[in-house]
């Protein structure tokens, strides 16, 4: 059976002073995750928004790829159950 499908993301930056935040947003079209990363310049560096904006956002989707995996396990034991409750009830060993 072959698919294609299409899942928005969408990014959003904030910056205030020394700190950058992103937020990452995933619509499965079941389900709305959002991924969210933070990064502060240290006032020793050189002030670069280009890292604040990179760093925020690598781990505002590193959040959002370990939901999504979070997502996928929960379906998956989902899925499980509803088999073992079938095979239990058609009297087959789960």
């Amino acid at each position: 059976m072959a698919r294609t499908l299409e899942w928005p993301v969408r990014l959003h930056l904030f910056e205030e002073g020394s700190t950058t935040k992103a937020h990452v947003v995933l619509d499965t079209g079941t389900t709305k995750l959002t991924g969210h990363g933070t990064a502060r310049c240290n006032p020793q560096d050189p002030n670069v928004p280009e890292i604040g904006d990179e760093l925020a956002v690598s781990r505002a989707m590193n959040d959002l790829a370990a939901q999504l995996a979070l997502t996928a396990y929960d379906d998956l034991e989902g899925v499980w159950k509803t088999l073992r409750a079938a095979a239990k009830t058609a009297g087959q060993p789960a």
